[in-house]
Protein backbone atom coordinates (compact mmCIF):
# COMPACT_ATOMS: atom_id res chain seq x y z
CA UNK A 1 0.00 0.00 0.00
CA UNK A 2 1.47 3.42 -0.97
CA UNK A 3 1.84 6.35 1.47
CA UNK A 4 -0.87 8.29 -0.39
CA UNK A 5 -3.35 5.39 -0.10
CA UNK A 6 -3.28 4.61 3.65
CA UNK A 7 -6.21 2.69 5.10
CA UNK A 8 -8.45 4.30 7.71
CA UNK A 9 -6.68 2.47 10.57
CA UNK A 10 -3.30 3.36 9.07
CA UNK A 11 -4.30 7.02 9.08
CA UNK A 12 -5.57 6.75 12.69
CA UNK A 13 -2.29 5.16 13.74
CA UNK A 14 -0.31 7.82 11.88
CA UNK A 15 -2.43 10.60 13.44
CA UNK A 16 -1.91 9.26 16.98
CA UNK A 17 1.82 8.80 16.45
CA UNK A 18 2.14 12.28 14.94
CA UNK A 19 0.07 13.80 17.75
CA UNK A 20 2.43 12.46 20.44
CA UNK A 21 5.51 13.27 18.34
CA UNK A 22 4.38 16.91 18.01
CA UNK A 23 3.79 17.13 21.76
CA UNK A 24 7.31 15.91 22.48
CA UNK A 25 9.24 17.68 19.72
CA UNK A 26 9.13 21.48 19.44
CA UNK A 27 10.93 21.54 16.06
CA UNK A 28 8.54 18.99 14.53
CA UNK A 29 5.58 21.01 15.81
CA UNK A 30 6.99 24.18 14.21
CA UNK A 31 7.54 22.32 10.93
CA UNK A 32 3.96 20.98 10.91
CA UNK A 33 2.64 24.48 11.64
CA UNK A 34 4.67 25.90 8.74
CA UNK A 35 3.30 23.14 6.48
CA UNK A 36 -0.28 23.89 7.53
CA UNK A 37 0.33 27.61 6.94
CA UNK A 38 1.49 26.81 3.40
CA UNK A 39 5.14 27.74 3.97
CA UNK A 40 6.61 24.36 3.12
CA UNK A 41 7.99 21.61 5.28
CA UNK A 42 11.38 21.72 7.02
CA UNK A 43 12.24 18.27 8.37
CA UNK A 44 12.64 18.03 12.11
CA UNK A 45 16.05 16.95 13.41
CA UNK A 46 14.48 13.96 15.17
CA UNK A 47 12.31 11.62 13.13
CA UNK A 48 8.78 10.89 14.27
CA UNK A 49 8.23 7.51 15.91
CA UNK A 50 6.98 4.64 13.82
CA UNK A 51 3.19 4.30 13.92
CA UNK A 52 1.95 1.82 16.50
CA UNK A 53 -1.02 -0.52 16.10
CA UNK A 54 -4.29 1.26 16.88
CA UNK A 55 -5.04 -0.46 20.24
CA UNK A 56 -1.56 0.25 21.67
CA UNK A 57 -0.63 3.79 22.71
CA UNK A 58 1.75 5.51 20.31
CA UNK A 59 5.28 6.08 21.63
CA UNK A 60 6.26 9.60 22.51
CA UNK A 61 9.24 10.98 20.61
CA UNK A 62 12.11 12.12 22.80
CA UNK A 63 12.57 15.86 22.78
CA UNK A 64 15.38 16.87 20.47
CA UNK A 65 18.44 18.30 22.16
CA UNK A 66 18.51 22.06 21.78
CA UNK A 67 20.74 23.38 19.03
CA UNK A 68 23.87 24.74 20.68
CA UNK A 69 25.69 27.62 19.10
CA UNK A 70 29.28 28.37 19.93
CA UNK A 71 29.66 31.64 21.76
CA UNK A 72 32.35 34.00 20.61
CA UNK A 73 34.77 34.57 23.48
CA UNK A 74 35.66 38.09 22.30
CA UNK A 75 32.89 39.90 24.22
CA UNK A 76 33.60 37.89 27.39
CA UNK A 77 37.32 38.62 27.11
CA UNK A 78 36.55 42.29 26.45
CA UNK A 79 34.40 42.47 29.61
CA UNK A 80 37.11 40.71 31.62
CA UNK A 81 39.62 43.26 30.31
CA UNK A 82 37.34 46.16 31.35
CA UNK A 83 36.91 44.64 34.83
CA UNK A 84 40.68 44.29 35.13
CA UNK A 85 41.32 47.82 33.88
CA UNK A 86 38.80 49.58 36.12
CA UNK A 87 38.59 47.24 39.13
CA UNK A 88 41.79 45.15 39.09
CA UNK A 89 39.39 42.19 39.19
CA UNK A 90 41.79 39.52 37.89
CA UNK A 91 44.57 40.77 40.18
CA UNK A 92 42.22 40.48 43.16
CA UNK A 93 40.92 37.00 42.27
CA UNK A 94 44.40 35.65 41.46
CA UNK A 95 45.93 37.00 44.67
CA UNK A 96 46.50 34.51 47.50
CA UNK A 97 44.47 36.26 50.21
CA UNK A 98 45.28 33.76 52.97
CA UNK A 99 48.21 35.89 54.17
CA UNK A 100 46.14 39.07 54.55
CA UNK A 101 43.91 40.13 57.44
CA UNK A 102 40.15 40.33 57.01
CA UNK A 103 40.40 44.12 57.27
CA UNK A 104 42.93 44.25 54.40
CA UNK A 105 40.77 41.96 52.26
CA UNK A 106 37.68 44.03 53.06
CA UNK A 107 39.43 47.26 52.03
CA UNK A 108 40.58 45.69 48.74
CA UNK A 109 37.14 44.18 48.11
CA UNK A 110 35.55 47.63 48.49
CA UNK A 111 37.82 49.02 45.73
CA UNK A 112 37.15 46.02 43.45
CA UNK A 113 33.40 46.31 44.13
CA UNK A 114 33.37 50.02 43.23
CA UNK A 115 35.29 49.39 40.00
CA UNK A 116 33.11 46.41 38.98
CA UNK A 117 29.97 48.42 39.63
CA UNK A 118 31.28 51.30 37.52
CA UNK A 119 32.05 48.93 34.60
CA UNK A 120 28.59 47.33 34.76
CA UNK A 121 26.82 50.67 34.88
CA UNK A 122 28.87 52.13 32.04
CA UNK A 123 28.54 49.19 29.65
CA UNK A 124 25.22 47.51 30.56
CA UNK A 125 21.67 48.47 31.41
CA UNK A 126 20.57 45.85 33.93
CA UNK A 127 16.97 45.48 35.07
CA UNK A 128 15.27 43.07 37.48
CA UNK A 129 13.43 40.11 35.92
CA UNK A 130 10.50 40.60 38.34
CA UNK A 131 9.37 44.06 39.45
CA UNK A 132 7.74 42.86 42.68
CA UNK A 133 9.66 43.26 45.95
CA UNK A 134 11.49 40.25 47.34
CA UNK A 135 9.14 38.39 49.67
CA UNK A 136 6.07 39.25 47.57
CA UNK A 137 3.59 36.45 46.82
CA UNK A 138 3.19 35.66 43.13
CA UNK A 139 1.33 33.19 40.92
CA UNK A 140 3.09 31.70 37.90
CA UNK A 141 0.66 30.66 35.19
CA UNK A 142 1.18 27.75 32.85
CA UNK A 143 3.74 28.67 30.19
CA UNK A 144 5.87 30.98 32.38
CA UNK A 145 9.38 31.63 31.05
CA UNK A 146 11.53 28.96 32.72
CA UNK A 147 14.70 30.65 31.46
CA UNK A 148 13.80 33.80 33.43
CA UNK A 149 12.26 32.17 36.53
CA UNK A 150 13.77 29.25 38.46
CA UNK A 151 11.49 27.37 40.82
CA UNK A 152 13.08 26.40 44.14
CA UNK A 153 11.86 24.64 47.25
CA UNK A 154 9.20 21.93 47.09
CA UNK A 155 8.45 21.89 43.35
CA UNK A 156 5.66 19.38 42.68
CA UNK A 157 2.75 19.28 40.29
CA UNK A 158 2.16 21.64 37.42
CA UNK A 159 1.33 25.32 36.95
CA UNK A 160 -0.13 27.50 38.20
CA UNK A 161 2.50 27.74 40.96
CA UNK A 162 2.09 29.98 44.02
CA UNK A 163 5.16 31.17 45.90
CA UNK A 164 7.26 34.04 47.19
CA UNK A 165 10.00 35.87 45.33
CA UNK A 166 13.30 35.12 47.03
CA UNK A 167 15.37 36.92 44.36
CA UNK A 168 14.05 39.27 41.67
CA UNK A 169 16.65 38.11 39.14
CA UNK A 170 18.58 40.25 36.66
CA UNK A 171 18.40 40.67 32.91
CA UNK A 172 20.42 42.84 30.55
CA UNK A 173 18.33 45.37 28.67
CA UNK A 174 21.20 46.99 26.76
CA UNK A 175 24.90 46.29 26.09
CA UNK A 176 27.33 49.09 25.25
CA UNK A 177 30.71 47.40 24.83
CA UNK A 178 33.30 49.42 22.92
CA UNK A 179 34.14 48.43 19.35
CA UNK A 180 37.26 46.33 18.96
CA UNK A 181 39.84 46.75 16.22
CA UNK A 182 40.01 43.79 13.85
CA UNK A 183 43.60 42.93 14.84
CA UNK A 184 43.05 43.45 18.57
CA UNK A 185 44.13 40.41 20.61
CA UNK A 186 41.23 40.04 23.06
CA UNK A 187 43.06 37.30 24.96
CA UNK A 188 45.39 39.95 26.42
CA UNK A 189 43.06 41.28 29.11
CA UNK A 190 45.83 43.33 30.76
CA UNK A 191 49.17 44.01 29.10
CA UNK A 192 52.33 43.39 31.09
CA UNK A 193 53.83 46.58 32.45
CA UNK A 194 57.54 47.30 32.21
CA UNK A 195 58.75 50.28 34.20
CA UNK A 196 61.76 52.06 32.77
Amino acid sequence: MTDSNLSFFGRVSLALGTFFAILGNRELAASVKRLRDGEGFAPAPVSAPAPAPAPAPAPVAEAAAPMLKEASPVAALQLLGLLQRDARFVDFVEEDVARYSDADIGAAARLVHDGCRAVLREHFTIRPVREEAEGSRVTLADGFDASAIRLTGNVVGSAPFHGSISHRGWKVAEVRLPRVAERHDATVIAPAEVEL
